[in-house]
């Protein structure tokens, strides 16, 4: 509803590709501006760049692989096991709770809405243009939402 037929056509340049050494430096650089800047957050972050950073230099292959794959999933099931034998039916239907989650799916809403409306903002004063349905598939807790992105663009353009 937000875009047109016309904006879900835009094909977009590519872009430059980058260095081995770019993506290597990202995650290193990342973490000690964290660290100066944000130290509390610092473990969160650390472990994102210490996974990209395994994935990126390509030293520990195996390790990397295992880390994506398998090791995710379990870590995933275990998590959700854990946070689930811990809530109670009375303490988890209460609507503080239930008005945490419903702010969740709107700010998903909003998020989604506004990466689209950003793309369009960016069109009026850039000479690449942008498709918005980037903007809809920049929302991370959502994997789902790149592939909806990715269908809807492929709807309307099959060879973008």
């Amino acid at each position: 509803a937000l875009t047109t037929e016309t904006e879900r056509k835009i094909r977009m340049v590519q872009l430059r590709t980058v260095s081995k050494r770019e993506k290597i430096l990202f995650p290193v650089v990342l973490l000690l501006l964290v660290a100066l800047l944000l130290p509390d957050a610092a473990p969160l972050l650390g472990m994102f760049c210490f996974g990209n950073l395994m994935r990126e230099s390509g030293v520990v292959e195996r390790l990397s692989d295992t880390v994506q794959n398998g090791l995710i999933n379990i870590v995933t099931i275990f998590l959700g096991l854990s946070v689930g034998a811990k809530l109670v039916a009375d303490k988890f239907l209460q609507p503080q709770t239930l008005g945490i989650l419903l702010l969740g799916v709107i700010a998903f809403g909003i998020g989604t809405a506004a990466g689209v409306l950003m793309a369009k903002l960016l069109n009026l004063c850039s000479k690449n243009k942008i498709n918005p349905l980037i903007g809809s598939a920049g929302v991370s807790a959502v994997p789902m939402a790149a592939r909806v992105s990715n269908k809807v663009g492929l709807e309307s353009d099959p060879q973008n």
